[in-house]
């Protein structure tokens, strides 16, 4: 069970890292362009920050942990 969720806490930590990198990176360019390329890369980082993909995080991971426990639990009722 540890070893799934270190797995677990493994794939949400890159994850999260994945986020915050493209965010900077998005924010950086979002600065050297202008224009209506500016407005773009604004609604790109909305989507990627915490009205986007990073507010799901919190449901994925009580998602994953509940079905782990589910799972533990129907495994030990079968043996």
């Amino acid at each position: 069970m540890f070893n799934v969720l270190t797995g677990l806490a493994m794939g949400i930590v890159i994850f999260a890292i994945t986020i915050g990198v493209g965010v900077v990176v998005l924010t950086k360019f979002g600065d050297s362009v202008g224009g209506s390329a500016n407005t773009t890369v604004t609604s790109l980082i909305s989507d990627l920050g915490t009205s986007g993909l990073a507010g799901w995080t919190g449901a994925i991971i009580a998602l994953a942990v509940g079905l782990l426990f589910i799972g533990a639990l129907i495994g030990k009722n079968k043996y």
